[in-house]
């Protein structure tokens, strides 16, 4: 998870305090390890406020059974015990997030990969980790790197299956998982005849539709700096979803060293490229998640160069010596963006 992605209350839930609807509803709570909140600007005749909390309960509760790697009964974590290098049958929702994934490991030639846990756990992060742990050792990353790598990986559709070439393999949808939660809520709304909604996830965001105060749903980017919240740029959505990653909530210092949580499959080691943080708008949350990290991974000239090849709207933030920020975008990026100082 990212937390403090992007700044809601301050921009999108402000609106609905200041213009305040009979219909409008607001569901919160805790999940994935994080808050929640959906908000339901013109809810339609005949769904009711227990439509929207069974909804939203109830993918929160698929997504915590079948890709969890924090839920030890979870199909996840099940499938990571398992040393068989046969066609192991999964749940269609487990089977179908892993597929995401891979599509965006090939698309990124590796960038992005949720073969990548026992490197992330061996930095002290994710689900595995041993809180206050040494540094790994060049010979216990080399050791943990025979078993990662997204082409040892294969999923199917029918019937849903998941395949490791390599038994020690292990999958972490962390970077990928709070996105899908998200765009599967949404469906859900929509399948209820919900138009105007937003949904936040530990920081990330996919709204359609317009707010109370009756535009599109407006949500700031968060400057990534320590210790304080400030926005940086102003995005809109409508019917995209918005996600960023970023080396200043999440990290370890060791002897003085900052070791970021986003760990580089291609080298085993945290990146070290002067990325700040990557924003990325795309009109699937889980896709935004996913890209974010490929792309904090690439650093800013390969990264945005594979960006703009893609048409993805990116934002590069990218940290100096002297610590001030250096902002890069894609066109795509641009399109999305409104002035900040306007709407605050």
């Amino acid at each position: 998870m990212r937390p403090g992605a992007v700044w809601l209350p301050l921009v999108a839930l402000a609106a609905i305090a200041c213009t305040p609807q009979p219909s409008t509803e607001r569901i919160a709570g805790h999940s994935m390890g994080t808050t929640y909140e959906v908000v339901v600007t013109h809810r339609p005749a005949g769904v009711t406020r227990a439509d929207l909390e069974s909804a939203v309960d109830v993918v929160l509760d698929e997504v915590d059974r079948h890709l969890s790697g924090w839920n030890p009964a979870s199909d996840l974590v099940r499938f990571n015990k398992e040393t068989s290098t046969d066609w192991v049958p999964v749940p269609g929702l487990l089977a179908e997030s892993v597929e995401q994934s891979l599509a965006v490991s090939r698309d990124s030639e590796g960038a992005f990969d949720v073969t990548v846990a026992p490197l992330v756990s061996a930095w002290g992060f994710g689900a595995g980790a041993v809180e206050g742990g040494a540094v790994p050792t060049l010979a216990d990353l080399d050791r943990l790197s025979d078993a990662v790598g997204y082409r040892k990986l294969a999923s199917r559709a029918h019937p849903p299956a998941l395949r490791k070439s390599s038994p020690a393999l292990q999958v972490d949808l962390d970077g990928i998982a709070p996105g899908i939660a998200i765009d599967r809520i949404a469906a859900r709304l929509e399948a209820l005849g919900i138009r105007d909604y937003l949904v936040e996830l530990g920081g990330e965001v996919r709204a359609r539709g317009r707010s109370a105060a009756g535009r599109p749903w407006r949500v700031a980017v968060e400057a990534p700096l320590e210790g304080q919240r400030r926005a940086h740029a102003l995005v809109e959505l409508d019917g995209v979803g918005v996600s960023t990653s970023g080396d200043y909530r999440d990290f370890r210092d060791v002897a003085g060293r900052r070791i970021s949580h986003t760990i580089d499959p291609r080298t085993a080691a945290p990146v070290s490229n002067g990325l700040a943080s990557v924003t990325v708008l795309h009109r699937s949350a889980a896709a935004a998640d996913a890209w974010a990290t490929a792309l904090m991974v690439l650093g800013p000239e390969e990264g945005m160069a594979l960006a703009r090849r893609r048409d993805l709207a990116v934002m590069f933030l990218a940290r100096q010596p002297d610590g001030s920020l250096v902002e890069s975008t894609s066109p795509a990026f641009e399109r999305f963006r409104r002035p900040l100082a306007r709407a605050l």
